[in-house]
């Protein structure tokens, strides 16, 4: 459904080095900065940007936003979490671990990037 999702940063070089890190444990090379300064990351058809924002005002979270990032194992998940608060992230709601929905249990965790934006990492259990 969706192809990309960008998300504003304040400081690309702390925002290089955070998903750098946790998009590398998804086997994303390091990105290099584009013509804008944008750093793009892509994984299983989709693209994740970060940029100062376009019309040159601070870049801020966003209220009950969270972006969600499927992975192929709860080590993977585990990985994620310990590259993101490793490089300049916090972790955020819950520590890692089992989350049942009333239609699915899943291993998840949860991230704040270094301006605040909320990331989640999801492994769906076997059933």
């Amino acid at each position: 459904m969706f192809r990309s999702v960008v998300l504003g940063s304040n400081d690309i070089e702390q925002s290089k080095r955070f998903y750098d890190a946790v998009m590398g444990v998804l086997g994303c090379p390091p990105a290099e900065p584009n013509w804008r300064g944008a750093l793009a990351y892509r994984n299983k058809g989709a693209g994740l940007m970060i940029s100062k924002p376009i019309n040159g005002q601070p870049a801020s979270p966003a209220n009950g936003g969270t972006i969600a990032l499927d992975l192929d194992s709860v080590e993977q998940v585990r990985a994620w979490h310990d590259a993101g608060v490793a490089n300049g992230g916090t972790s955020a709601e819950d520590p890692p671990g089992e989350r049942t929905y009333p239609t699915s249990k899943v291993f998840s965790a949860y991230l704040r990037d270094p301006d605040g934006n909320k990331l989640c990492a999801i492994y769906q259990l076997p059933a």
